[in-house]
């Protein structure tokens, strides 16, 4: 490991299923969403199915094959519906 992370946000729901609303997740390589997502439901088996998650790397919207890299910061959060 070479000290590098990534700065994880959490919120709502997601926040309560964690306990906290953010942590540093260290992160050698670059990986891509999609893998951080899994990631994190082995670490979090309770936030179920990690597909349904979604995602923002450096506040922008980012589907599961966007890059994540040693530095960024990426907000998990649950979908959410109008109405």
């Amino acid at each position: 490991m070479n000290g590098a992370t990534i700065n994880l946000l959490y919120f709502a729901r997601v926040a309560e299923l964690v306990g906290k609303r953010s942590e540093t997740w260290p992160l050698a390589d670059e990986t891509t969403g999609a893998q951080l997502l899994a990631s994190l439901q082995q670490r979090y088996p309770q936030l179920g199915h990690a597909a349904r998650l979604r995602l923002a790397v450096n506040h922008e919207h980012a589907k599961g094959t966007a890059p994540v890299r040693p530095g960024d910061e990426v907000a998990i959060f649950e979908p959410v519906t109008g109405g």
